[in-house]
């Protein structure tokens, strides 16, 4: 009679914690792939609709500023501004964005100082061809857009020529 001894019993060892990490990680990786794998299979008889062309509109050109001088500069971006925001008459701007005149100028200037000066020349420009007082004051005596940008022509080249 042959007697067969049994292997001793070993006792599994634990795992430790990032081992169980790794194998959850593959078991959820395993998952996932089947999942994804049901919809493709579950979804390939839907008919599929083409999504829709979106168009962005896309904004104006700007011009290119034909000054070089910084408050010739300043004067014909405040004067796109006004052709592209719109031009306000009576207050500083309206709901639909329209600027007044020296609106556009605070908008586009990069500090206090340069707002002043180009609206000291978009007055000076003003009082060489029409009688007014004040920036605001001539602006609200206007009835459309076209003198207002004439005015700031006017002072872009008067800033131009004094190289300011």
């Amino acid at each position: 009679m042959t007697t067969t001894l049994a292997a001793p019993a070993t006792r599994p060892t634990s795992l430790t914690l990032d081992d169980r990490l790794a194998l959850a990680s593959l078991a959820m990786d395993d998952r996932l792939a089947r999942a994804g794998l049901a919809v493709d299979i579950n979804s390939a008889h839907v008919p599929v609709d083409p999504l829709p062309e979106i168009t962005i509109p896309q904004p104006p050109a700007a011009a290119p500023c034909p000054y070089r001088t910084p408050l010739a500069a300043l004067l014909h971006r405040a004067r796109v501004r006004i052709q592209a925001d719109g031009w306000c008459r009576d207050a500083l701007f309206d709901e639909a964005g329209a600027v007044c005149p020296v609106r556009a100028i605070r908008l586009e200037a990069s500090s206090r100082h340069q707002a002043d000066g180009a609206c000291h020349l978009l007055l000076e420009a003003i009082k060489r061809h029409w009688q007014a007082e004040t920036v605001p004051s001539w602006n609200s005596q206007q009835t459309s857009p076209a003198p207002v940008l004439l005015a700031f022509d006017r002072a872009a080249e008067l800033a131009h020529t004094r190289n300011l």
